[in-house]
């Protein structure tokens, strides 16, 4: 498989300037100054991102006690940048929800992060005019317009809430940063409304003005001024054009030269559209964590999934042995930029991280028993003493061991924390065989059985009528995948397989139920098996329910096909095998599993039997081809047929004139999706990213496969 590096991270990452901005805001003593500094930040001015710490922390101590105020879209943008703790150590001792029950504190001044909608003015004002804190400091997420401000002030004047208000801001923040380089603008079941139907012309202009004012909130905030590059026609089109006329009037902004990209080093903006490739959302992903987010509940770098408890544990615990173990439902949170272990192997395929995972817990046991066992296994505190009273020359290097255990337990619990993700995760791969999934779905995508159409009907339904193989969605999922690739299949062979799958369904029904789908351990899996353990012989309530969503699904996409409204993706993927050598994937399985008969996990035993498949060849994505050709210049690709945007000059600039004129290279490309984007697009773009260009990637909303296929289904 092609090495897919993380992201190139520094100071001028995008998490680290709208961390730095929402910092800022919740500093009060200086407040106009913040502001300014918002102001320079969000608009072009200097790099504010660490240079300013001494000048918040003086903020902080000046007035160390406030609330925070915010409603439910800004909290999804503050929850990834701070967590309860750091919240606390700027200074805010509670955070409520906008439209909840609050009790008046009439002596600690409230900080308010909302969007300028009429409904939360009206609850602001209210709020004023009912003296409930000290003072309000208002912290809009993005431009209020001058008719609500106007309206606004002339509701707080007459309720006689004016003195109550210290400050009104506008902070350009208005998306969700997950990772430093993965933005979404948090616009829920947004492919179902841009593509709806019955939505008239001024919907669409709406729509479309709210993602050129969330992408201008992401431009405004890196404090740069993009090249913008899109498809003719359609929503990316409007979108851009929207995006270049608010850059343009933007008079802080756009003169802007000293941001935190030089004007010779100007990132570029690609904006895509969804219906450009319907395959990268619905297809299985084989890196960890694109399958984290598939098969577990995974949502705002949260995962949740049921472990079924120890049956001697259950038993000690409830005291009741006989009984069924209870299942537990874990949650726990991962930060995929300062997490090392998921910083380092989240783009790596799965059964690597399980490897690593396997081989660093191995390493940090063994050296916290050398440590443990110098010291006698003393805890810390009585290791030290023990080491005051050491003599000899061993004495430093002990006391350098001792010191360094914290960090290495903090270490140890974090691998733990991975171990118990990847077995979640192992479980539902193994239970719904995903592998064979993956490996089919990719063959079709990449044009494999192109010349050999009726093998690869044949393989489909037998994969979709196999009920010891996978759940519902992931057999609607396979049939979508074969009803999107390219010279595979007619409408008549798309209409039997999906037939083939209905009906096995019905009357076999499918060994994996829909809670299987939800990230359960309690599938076959968890009892050890591989999906092999009989069908229920008839479908239950909600996966009849997934049936019939997925039989909708297809439907409307073969409307799309027939209308010729969406391309096949065989011809726009690029199969890769590393070193580029047909025989390198089946070399590092065979490495892979020489290793794995030295590592003393029955995880990674199991890994080693089921994910073989998940080794070996990539491809790069529609997206992932379009935004490499844009950034190498290529010429007769994208680079040629996109539009071709720059805020800083006057109507669409022509590439075939650039191209007798030297281009700066692209240093940094941002890539955004309209319609939905998903982990294993934003992994893939990786492949483009290297030491000397990185790749943020961006969409409406961030979907997993199910979410997606749902809103398929919506609009047939």
């Amino acid at each position: 498989m092609v090495a897919i590096s993380p992201p190139t991270q520094g100071p001028s990452g995008l998490k680290a300037a709208q961390l730095s901005a929402v910092t800022n805001m919740l500093a009060l003593s200086n407040n106009n100054d913040a502001d300014n500094n918002n102001h320079k930040s969000n608009s072009g001015g200097s790099n504010n991102t660490y240079g300013q710490q001494q000048q918040q922390q003086q903020q902080r101590d000046a007035n160390p006690w406030k609330l925070l105020i915010y409603d439910k879209h800004t909290r999804s943008i503050i929850s990834p940048l701070l967590s309860v703790s750091q919240l606390r150590s700027n200074g805010v001792t509670l955070h409520l929800l906008l439209n909840s029950d609050r009790e008046p504190i009439p002596d600690v001044p409230a900080v308010y992060f909302v969007q300028p909608t009429q409904e939360n003015l009206s609850i602001i004002a209210r709020d004023c005019s009912r003296n409930l804190y000290e003072r309000a400091h208002l912290h809009f997420s993005t431009r209020i317009d001058r008719p609500v401000m106007e309206e606004f002030a002339r509701l707080v004047v007459n309720t006689g809430g004016l003195s109550a208000v210290a400050s009104v801001h506008d902070q350009f923040v208005d998306f969700v940063c997950l990772e430093n380089n993965l933005f979404s603008l948090n616009v829920p079941q947004s492919y179902c409304v841009y593509n709806n139907p019955g939505a008239t012309e001024q919907d669409m202009e709406l729509a479309m003005g709210n993602i050129a004012t969330g992408l201008f909130s992401v431009v405004a905030t890196l404090g740069c001024v993009p090249v913008i590059r899109c498809p003719r026609g359609g929503a990316p089109e409007m979108v851009a054009r929207k995006l270049c006329k608010l850059i343009a009037e933007h008079p802080t902004l756009i003169r802007s030269k000293d941001g935190l990209h030089k004007s010779h080093n100007r990132p570029v903006l690609v904006i895509m559209d969804r219906n450009m490739d319907l395959i990268t959302p619905v297809q299985h992903a084989s890196t960890y964590q694109a399958l984290v987010d598939d098969v577990l509940d995974h949502k705002a770098n949260r995962v949740e999934f049921n472990v079924k408890q120890d049956a001697n544990t259950a038993a000690a615990t409830a005291g009741s042995r006989g009984r069924a173990p209870p299942v537990v439902r874990k949650k726990l949170d991962i930060d995929p930029d300062m997490d090392p272990f998921y910083s380092q192997h989240k783009f790596n395929p799965f059964p690597e991280a399980i490897e690593s995972n396997g081989a660093e817990l191995q390493e940090v046991s063994a050296r916290e028993q050398q440590i443990r066992s110098k010291t006698g296994g003393a805890g810390t505190t009585a290791a030290a003493a023990v080491v005051s009273h050491h003599g000899g020359g061993d004495s430093n290097e002990l006391a350098t061991a001792v010191e360094s255990l914290p960090v290495l337990l903090d270490r140890k619990k974090k691998l733990e924390v991975h171990t118990s993700i990847l077995q979640a995760v192992m479980n539902e791969v193994a239970a719904r065989d995903v592998p064979q999934f993956y490996e089919l779905e990719t063959s079709l995508a990449t044009g494999s059985y192109k010349n050999d159409p009726s093998s690869a009907k044949k393989e489909v339904i037998g994969l979709v009528a196999d009920p010891s193989k996978g759940n519902v969605n992931d057999k609607v999922r396979l049939v979508i995948v074969y009803a999107l690739s390219n010279g595979v299949g007619h409408t008549s062979d798309i209409d039997e397989v999906a037939q083939a799958m209905k009906e096995s369904l019905e009357t076999k029904g499918s060994t994996i139920s829909a809670d299987g789908a939800a990230g359960s351990t309690s599938t076959a899996a968890a009892a050890g098996g591989g999906g092999g353990g009989g069908s229920h012989g008839t479908l239950s309530k909600e996966d009849r329910a997934l049936l019939e969503s997925g039989l909708r699904a297809i439907d409307y996409l073969k409307k799309l096909r027939s209308m010729h409204m969406i391309p096949t993706m065989s011809s726009m993927m690029q199969t890769e095998v590393s070193g580029g050598n047909a025989s390198s994937g089946s070399d590092m399985l065979s490495s892979f599993m020489a290793r794995a008969t030295n590592q003393a996990t029955g995880l990674l035993a199991k890994a080693t039997d089921k994910l073989g498949t998940m080794l070996g060849k990539t491809h790069k994505h529609r997206s992932t081809i379009a935004v490499e050709n844009i950034c190498e210049m290529r010429p007769n690709t994208e680079d040629d047929e996109y539009l071709y945007l720059d805020p800083r000059v006057k109507g669409d600039v022509d590439v075939a004139a650039l191209r007798n004129a030297a281009r700066a290279p692209v240093r940094e490309a941002i890539a955004f999706m309209i319609g939905g984007g998903c982990y294993g697009e934003y992994q893939n773009l990786q492949m483009v990213a290297n030491d000397r260009r990185s790749i943020t990637y961006g969409s409406t909303e961030i979907v997993d496969p199910s979410t997606f296929l749902n809103h398929l289904a919506k609009l047939a």
